[in-house]
């Protein structure tokens, strides 16, 4: 194989540090490395995007590698392809010259062709006295050869995401579907609880779902419809139980069944007077939920605890809890109480509820009496952050669009 050392390109075309590299790096291609040009060439197609080039490149790329006469690329042979400009035009579907040129250049950028030219810029081969070429000028196909096993990688990396992609866009639309037809049942049926409350929430997260979704995004919008889905589903759950069906105060102040769009008097705790001793209160407990809610839809229902992370920002559910710390102790919460509700809730959902006690401060009374009701209403299997977080939504407006 030609490889010779590193060259410059004629003219005024400059020479970068990246392309000096990539030559360097086909002089260390194994030894009787081979490879199917075609194979390779659909592997490029299918990681364009990763590479940075368009269609019109590929079809370039494609009518080099026609000039090149074998299908296999092979690390002892000559790969350096020199055709004009017109029959590369020709073979590229008819492409325009200055079209031609620039797609060259972004196959060059890419790392997929070098440039191989001669003194005055032209392309051609000089061939010895037995007819074989001894040295060619025009378009050196060698990194297709040394990167082989990286591009078939990059084809399997994107046939993942697109798998991944397509799996994710269809649990979210079977999720919103079960959400969009409970919501409805549990409006027509008259269920207990201000399901408008819910609905606006739906209508917000699909109207965040963009008209070309990444797979983040639908994995961000799934994970917060799963979580109302789950949210509906225990609120209704807890009304078909008839032992729930008690009408004392307590009951009517129950995180999980309650989404009152006033919003205070869902959030601040009973008094153990309103309470009572629990003798006469007869309750089946509800399922503890110990999974943490996503990241951003805390940061949406609660945007002042970010001031209190490292750098006035929160970025990851390490650097929420590093703020909740802080803000326990501003807020005058026993590090005995905050340590509970890490044992009982998870650290995740313990720096949660802390964030939602920042978020309404000014409306109750004491903190950590606060903290230590909710730790013992999630042992008891009787609290979920759910309907706290979508409370809070409601108040700040900030994911809540109103259908119509």
């Amino acid at each position: 194989m030609q490889t010779g050392s590193v060259t410059t390109p004629f003219g005024r075309r400059p020479i970068t540090l990246a392309l000096v590299r990539r030559q360097v790096a086909m002089v260390d291609i194994k030894p009787g490395k081979t490879a199917d040009k075609w194979k390779v060439f659909r592997d490029a197609s299918a990681a364009m995007d990763l590479l940075g080039i368009q269609s019109n490149s590929l079809a370039v790329l494609d009518a080099l590698l026609s000039f090149y006469p074998d299908n296999e690329l092979r690390q002892d042979a000559q790969l350096i392809v020199f055709p004009s400009n017109v029959q590369l035009a020709l073979r590229a579907h008819g492409m325009a010259g200055a079209t031609l040129r620039r797609h060259i250049a972004v196959l060059v950028e890419s790392g997929l062709i070098v440039r191989k030219d001669s003194a005055n810029g032209k392309r051609y081969a000089r061939k010895d006295r037995a007819g074989q070429i001894e040295c060619a000028f025009g378009f050196d196909l060698s990194p297709l050869l040394a990167r082989s096993e990286e591009l078939a990688m990059l084809a399997q990396q994107v046939a993942a995401s697109r798998a991944a992609f397509r799996k994710t866009k269809e649990s979210l639309t079977i999720c919103r579907r079960d959400v969009r037809k409970l919501i409805t049942a549990a409006m027509e049926e008259g269920a207990d609880g201000d399901w408008q409350v819910v609905e606006e929430i739906y209508v917000a997260l699909v109207s965040r779902i963009p008209r070309a979704p990444t797979l983040t995004d639908v994995t961000g919008i799934l994970e917060e419809m799963q979580m109302l889905h789950e949210e509906i589903v225990n609120r209704l759950e807890f009304q078909g139980n008839p032992q729930n069906n008690s009408t004392n105060d307590d009951h009517n102040e129950q995180h999980i069944q309650n989404s009152n769009t006033e919003f205070l008097t869902e959030f601040e705790p009973s008094s153990r007077k309103e309470q009572g001793d629990g003798t006469s209160d007869i309750r089946q407990p509800l399922k503890k939920q110990r999974k943490e809610f996503p990241l951003g839809m805390v940061l949406r229902a609660c945007p002042m605890i970010a001031d209190y992370g490292p750098g006035g920002a929160i970025a990851s559910w390490r650097d929420l809890m590093s703020a909740a710390v802080v803000v326990r102790s501003m807020l005058g919460v026993s590090p005995s109480a905050y340590q509970e509700a890490c044992e009982v809730m998870g650290p995740e959902n313990a720096a949660t509820a802390i964030a939602c006690v920042l978020e309404r401060s000014a409306f109750i009374n004491s903190p950590g009496g606060y903290l230590r009701d909710l730790t013992r209403r999630t042992e008891r299997g009787e609290f979920s952050l759910g309907p706290m977080i979508m409370a809070l939504l409601k108040v700040s407006g900030q994911s809540i669009l109103k259908a119509g």
